[in-house]
């Protein structure tokens, strides 16, 4: 099957359906392409002509023909908007897929092209239970490596966790308690630059001194007191 990208690349958040041709069952396919309409409408992308010129492939084409008989998606003029079921198959497989990227570059250290090889093929095969592990293991990870969300399941508002977390909010940590930094989910830049110059960025460790009456960190030789909702959003590995 032929995708035309015109002058967009393939990335983690927009990228081709069929980045492992060697594993084109129809199951995969479509999981691929709910994918594919999933990362489109991140990116503001909703016109039907816009996503046939991305599956210019005969076969591509019976696809989505096919997953349009079968209630995966719609048309409404010439938008194109996932269904019910659509919706949550897509959600499914862009959370697997999300988590497994976390999963590969910030505990295993894969690079990004190896984590993004891999989490194309973990995203088909990897069960609902085995996911929430995943995602309870690494501390309910809001966002993937690339900043984009990652759908909450189950797990994230469960009473009880079955698997203690490794990665979790530095707010976690007892006072006294170091951690090297993993990620930061914050979505503001200008926090993220006060951070990096105070030397918060991934791979730091850093030391929560209090947590009352106002959190206070230590990185280094800096010891900073900062607003509750930092100590929230710094991700770290008790060390």
């Amino acid at each position: 099957m032929k995708f035309n990208w015109g002058k967009r690349k393939p990335h983690c958040h927009i990228r081709g359906p069929f980045c492992h041709r060697e594993a084109e069952t129809r199951d995969r396919a479509i999981d691929e392409l709910l994918e594919f309409i999933w990362n489109l409408r991140e990116n503001g992308v909703s016109n039907l002509a816009d996503l046939q010129s991305e599956a210019s492939d005969p076969e591509a084409r019976n696809i989505l023909s096919y997953m349009e008989q079968e209630g995966l998606f719609a048309r409404e003029g010439d938008k194109v908007y996932l269904k019910e079921k659509g919706e949550e198959k897509a959600r499914e497989i862009i959370r697997r897929h999300r988590l497994t990227e976390r999963l590969l570059m910030e505990i295993f250290e894969l690079s990004e092209e190896e984590a993004e090889k891999e989490a194309c093929k973990l995203e088909h095969i990897l069960s609902p239970e085995v996911t929430d592990s995943v995602c309870t293991f690494l501390g309910h990870p809001p966002v993937c490596p690339h900043g984009k969300p990652i759908p909450p399941g189950k797990c994230c508002t469960a009473p009880e966790k079955s698997v203690k977390p490794l990665v979790m909010p530095l707010n976690d940590l007892d006072p006294g308690g170091e951690g090297r930094i993993v990620f930061i989910s914050s979505n503001f830049p200008a926090r993220l630059d006060k951070l990096s110059a105070l030397g918060v960025v991934p791979g730091s460790i850093i030391k929560l001194r209090q947590k009352k009456p106002s959190p206070i960190i230590q990185v280094g030789e800096t010891t900073v007191a900062v607003d509750p909702e930092i100590v929230h959003d710094i991700y770290v590995k008790a060390v």
